[in-house]
C-alpha cells in the first residue's frame, strides 16, 4: 500500500482513513525532519540558558509559576504524562486510536512543538507496526488540549499504561517489547509536546465527517427508493426550481435525485396521482442539501485543524523563542462537530418519517405494515418503532456541548470547549442515522415488491437489487433485525453506493 508521507501541512481526509483503517504506512518528509530537528535545538538552548518557558522549565496550569530546574525536566515530563491519565469510559476504537497518533505525528512535524525526532519516530513505528494505544474516551475538557486521553496515547512509549496488539491488549510495555519499538524517556517539554492539542477530538470527528460524506450518498439513495415507492411527483426536482434558490447542497440533491430516478415507470407527474407529496418527499432537495452544506463546512474546519499546530508553548525556530498561547483550544473544532451531529441528525430524523409512510396505510395506500395478512404477521410495524427510537436518542445527543465550560486548574484554565464530547456524540448520532437509512432501504424495497414495479430508475434499480440480493421479499414474518443487519452492511462496506455509481454511470454524488 502505498507510503502517507507527513509534511505537516497537506494531510488528506482520505489519507486519515488510509491509514487508520487500512494501515497505509507512514513516513515523514525531509522536510518535516529538519523542522523537527531545527525545533528541538530551541527547546535545548533555553534549557541550557535557564530561560523561563511555560512548561519547559515551569509547572503546568496552575503552577505554571513555579521554575524547574534542568536537573528535574526529564521528571515533571513523565509525572506530566502519569498524572493525567486519569480517562474514563470504554476506549477509543482501533481507528480512532490511531487517527489520534498520525495526527499528533503531523502536528510535530511542523516543527512548532520541539520533540526530538527519537520521539516522533516511536509514533510512527507504533502506526507502522501496528501498536494500538488503549485510550479510554472520557475525560476531556477540550482545552489545553485533549489532555487526559492524550497521555494514555503516550503510556506505552515510556512503557506503561495497555496497548493492542495483533489483536490483544496486553500492558504497554510488552507491546512495545513484542513489536520490537524500544520504550523512551521524555526529554525536556516532550510530554507537553505530546498532550498539549486537539488530536483526540480532531481524528473522533475526522473520522466522521468522512463517513457523513458516504453517509449522505446513501440517504439520497434511500430517499430515491422511497420515491419510486410512493409514485412521487417528480416535478419537485425540477431544476428550474432550485436555481432560484442556489444554495450547493440543495441544487447538487436535487440533480442527484433526478438522475437516480431516471427513466422510471414508478415516479408521476403533477396532478397524475396527486398534485404534491408530503415535505418528507417534495423537500428532500432542501432537508438533504442542508445536511450537505453543514457536512462539507465541517470538513473545511477538518482539513485546516488536521494540518495546524495545536501546541503549547510554540516553539519558534526564527527567533529562538517559546510563546506561550491559545492554540490548544478546541472552540474551532468544538462548534463544528456539534454541527456535525445536528446536520447527521437530521438525515435520519426525515428518514424515519419517510418510513411512517411507508408502513402507514392512510399514508401509503398499501397494506398496513407492509405486510399481506396483518393480524398474524406485524410486519415492518416495529421496524418504525425501533427507527423512532433512534431518531429520538438523536435529538437528545444533537444538544450542543460547544455551550458548556467548567473551569478548571484553579480557574487558570477558565474556558473549554468540550469539543471532544462533541465529536464522540457526532460519531454516535452517525451510528444511529445509518442504522436508520438501512430501515428505510428496506422498508422501501418491500413497498416497491408490494405496489408492483412498473420499471425502476437507472440509479434506484441497482440499488433495489443489492437490497435483494441481501434481504428477500418479506412474505411472512421472520427476524428482522438480521434484516436490517445485512441492510446496514451495504452501507458499512460501500457495496450500496458502489453498485449505484457502476450501474449509472451518469450519477455524480
Amino acid at each position: 500500500m502505498k507510503t502517507v508521507i507527513l509534511t505537516g501541512q497537506d494531510l488528506t481526509l482520505e489519507e486519515v482513513a488510509l491509514v487508520c483503517r487500512h494501515d497505509a504506512p507512514v513516513a515523514l518528509s525531509d522536510t518535516a525532519k529538519r523542522n523537527i530537528e531545527e525545533s528541538r535545538k530551541v527547546v535545548e538552548q533555553i534549557v541550557d540558558e535557564d530561560r523561563v518557558v511555560y512548561g519547559v522549565t515551569t509547572g503546568f496550569g496552575k503552577f505554571s509559576d513555579v521554575v524547574i530546574n534542568a536537573d528535574e525536566c526529564k521528571l515533571l515530563q513523565k509525572n506530566l504524562i502519569i498524572t493525567h491519565a486519569v480517562g474514563a469510559g470504554d476506549p477509543f476504537p482501533r481507528d480512532a486510536a490511531r487517527g489520534i497518533i498520525l495526527l499528533r505525528i503531523n502536528n510535530l512535524a511542523k516543527g512548532f512543538s520541539g520533540a526530538r525526532m527519537e520521539t516522533v519516530q516511536t509514533m510512527i513505528d507504533m502506526l507502522n507496526k501496528g501498536v494500538t494505544p488503549v485510550v479510554p474516551q472520557k475525560g476531556s475538557l477540550g482545552a489545553s488540549g485533549d489532555l487526559a486521553p492524550l497521555a494514555h496515547v503516550v503510556l506505552p512509549m515510556i512503557g506503561l499504561g495497555k496497548a493492542e496488539y495483533q489483536g490483544e491488549v496486553l500492558d504497554g510495555g510488552e507491546a512495545m517489547r513484542r513489536a520490537g519499538i524500544p520504550v523512551i524517556e521524555l526529554g525536556a517539554k516532550e510530554g507537553l509536546a505530546l498532550i498539549n492539542g486537539t488530536q483526540v477530538m480532531t481524528a473522533t470527528g475526522a473520522l466522521t465527517v468522512y463517513d457523513a460524506l458516504e453517509l449522505i450518498k446513501v440517504a439520497d439513495i434511500a430517499a430515491a427508493l422511497s420515491f419510486e415507492a410512493h409514485n412521487g411527483v417528480e416535478d419537485a426536482l425540477d431544476p428550474r426550481i432550485h436555481v432560484i434558490r442556489p444554495h450547493k447542497g440543495q441544487m447538487d440533491t436535487a440533480r442527484i435525485l433526478r438522475q437516480l430516478i431516471d427513466g422510471s415507470k414508478n415516479t408521476t407527474r403533477q396532478g397524475q396521482i396527486r398534485v404534491q407529496d408530503a415535505y418528507s418527499l417534495r423537500c428532500v432537495p432542501q432537508i438533504h442539501g442542508a445536511s450537505k452544506d453543514a457536512i462539507n463546512f465541517v470538513k473545511q474546519k477538518v482539513e485546516i485543524e488536521i494540518n495546524a499546530v495545536t501546541d503549547n508553548p510554540i516553539i519558534l525556530k526564527d527567533t529562538m523563542e517559546g510563546i506561550s498561547g491559545g492554540n490548544f483550544h478546541g472552540q474551532p473544532m468544538a462548534l463544528p462537530f456539534d454541527f456535525l451531529g445536528i446536520a447527521v441528525a437530521e438525515l435520519a430524523n426525515v428518514s424515519e418519517r419517510r418510513i411512517e409512510r411507508l408502513v402507514n396505510p392512510a399514508l401509503s395506500g398499501l397494506p398496513a405494515f407492509l405486510t399481506k395478512d396483518g393480524g398474524v404477521n406485524s410486519g415492518f410495524m416495529i421496524v418504525q418503532y425501533s427507527a423512532a427510537a433512534l431518531v429520538s436518542e438523536n435529538k437528545v445527543l444533537a444538544h450542543p456541548a460547544s455551550v458548556d465550560s467548567i473551569p478548571s486548574s484553579a480557574n487558570q484554565e477558565d474556558h473549554v470547549s468540550m469539543g471532544t464530547i462533541a465529536a464522540r456524540k457526532a460519531r454516535e448520532i452517525l451510528g444511529n442515522a445509518r442504522r436508520v437509512l438501512a430501515m428505510e432501504l428496506m422498508c422501501a424495497c418491500q413497498a416497491i415488491d408490494m405496489r408492483g414495479d412498473k420499471g425502476m430508475g437507472v440509479g434506484t434499480k441497482p440499488a433495489y437489487d443489492i437490497i435483494r440480493a441481501q434481504v428477500a421479499k418479506l412474505e411472512e414474518d421472520r427476524p428482522l433485525y438480521e434484516d436490517i443487519n445485512k441492510c446496514e452492511e451495504t452501507i458499512i462496506d460501500g457495496s450500496l453506493v458502489e453498485s449505484v455509481e457502476k450501474s449509472a454511470s451518469a450519477i455524480e454524488f
